[in-house]
């Protein structure tokens, strides 16, 4: 919560910065309006925009507290969201269907926008919806960059930030351009090390309650600006990603207005978006877990699907099914669960059920991929799993977080216009590379 002081001092720095620094006039041309553009490849479906790993450095990176830290903050979030609202690119795409390529770290996978020329490094994050840059690195206005005299303040719990809110026109690959979207601008940032911001993909809900001058407000996010422009076939949003053995590898890609088929080898099932709250602030979903033939760890409940999340969490009491079955120890060094070799040569699927299909993460699915043991803090030849604690029991609403290890073998849709999300499996579910 910020004081009033506090509030008059970002409010005196945003009129400050607004009338010591005009914006500056359009210089290019070839960017029409653009001040944003995103790098795109095309494709037999659209524009692909890449992801790569890479990792922030948060001295021993302890990938689970800050995980359970951003659990702890997206619960919070969602208790104060209000009902929902309704060519500088390299690449172009077919009518209404644009790809985004992404990088992956060990807090999240991050993309690359090109501010005229200046570029900035953006988590993806579809557990939050806020856009925003200046982290790291100033926001440089442009002609058609618009202060609408907002503050923005938004917590993820391993971060947050505070600025103003700006108007502009940005620019995600070649014939998607949004006009008049909202961007924060940070003034005031913490857990950003080596990225300008956030990439905010998850429902608008999560917007309304972040203006602090205007917390009835809701913004749409870039998804939605592109569908209400007609610029989309279809109000999705398409993600790939796959397992990496090294550091800012391109592993993932982001469609926006459709899918890529060429990233999926088995049909795409689709569930509806849960009911249950709070996970159905975010891209909820409701799901059990299994572990081969020991039976549940996990009985039926809602929980999210969230890109800005390292690991699997799962429910306390679940957590502890499922290191009883294991054999696993906790790990003082890295927070994860360890096990032997000869654990690892017993170790069973866990299936993840969803909509009565069963999606089995492999032995080798569930450990952190070892050759990237010691950027996490942990021994090279040491095998720790990538399910973690939630930090709640069952029955709280929002009692798993499927992130980024669980969507490295999994192909996901977040429909918006029909309120699913779908999973399919990929070349890289059951691959041997971690």
């Amino acid at each position: 919560m910020f004081s009033p002081s506090l509030l008059v001092t970002l409010l005196s720095t945003f009129v400050l910065s607004s009338t010591a620094f005009p914006l500056p006039p359009l210089t290019s041309p070839a960017l029409g309006s653009t001040d944003f553009a995103l790098d795109g490849l095309r494709t037999n479906t659209g524009v692909a925009l890449p992801l790569a790993k890479r990792f922030n450095n948060t001295g021993s990176a302890n990938i689970v507290k800050l995980d359970q830290a951003r659990a702890k903050a997206t619960r919070s979030r969602s208790q104060a969201s209000y009902t929902p609202v309704e060519d500088a690119a390299q690449g172009a795409s077919t009518d209404g269907v644009f790809n985004v390529d992404a990088t992956s770290q060990a807090v999240a996978y991050i993309v690359t926008v090109s501010a005229l020329f200046c570029t900035h490094e953006l988590l993806v994050d579809t557990g939050s919806s806020n856009t925003w840059v200046g982290a790291n690195k100033p926001f440089v206005p442009s002609s058609t960059t618009q202060p609408t005299g907002d503050i923005v303040s938004v917590t993820y719990g391993s971060g947050s930030f505070t600025g103003y809110e700006v108007l502009d026109t940005i620019t995600l690959a070649n014939g998607l351009t949004l006009p008049n979207q909202s961007i924060g601008v940070a003034l005031q940032s913490e857990g950003f090390d080596g990225v300008h911001g956030i990439l905010g993909l998850g429902p608008s809900v999560l917007t309304c309650g972040t203006l602090l001058t205007s917390p009835d407000k809701c913004d749409p996010t870039v998804t939605d600006t592109a569908w209400n422009a007609g610029l989309l076939d279809a109000h999705e949003l398409g993600i790939s990603f796959r397992s990496s053995e090294s550091l800012n590898q391109q592993n993932g890609e982001l469609t926006f207005g459709g899918i890529d088929r060429t990233k999926f080898k088995r049909p795409l099932q689709y569930v509806p978006l849960t009911s249950t709250s709070p996970a159905s602030s975010f891209v909820g979903y409701d799901q059990s877990i299994t572990y081969g033939d020991k039976g549940i760890v996990l009985d039926e409940t809602a929980g999210i699907l969230d890109t800005g999340t390292t690991l699997i969490l799962i429910a306390t009491d679940a957590f502890n099914k499922y290191q009883k079955m294991t054999g696993a120890v906790p790990d003082d060094d890295t927070g994860l669960l360890r096990i032997t070799q000869e654990q690892y040569g017993n170790l069973q699927n866990l299936n993840f059920n969803i909509g009565g299909n069963a999606y089995a993460l492999t032995p080798n699915a569930q450990i952190w991929p070892r050759a990237l043991n010691e950027e996490i803090g942990g021994t090279s030849d040491a095998i720790y799993l990538i399910v973690a604690d939630l930090g709640s029991d069952s029955g709280q609403g929002l009692d798993f977080i499927n992130g980024m290890s669980f969507m490295e073998r999994f192909y996901a849709v977040y429909d918006i216009g029909n309120s699913r999300v779908g999973f399919a499996q990929t070349q890289y579910t059951d691959a041997e590379t971690n």
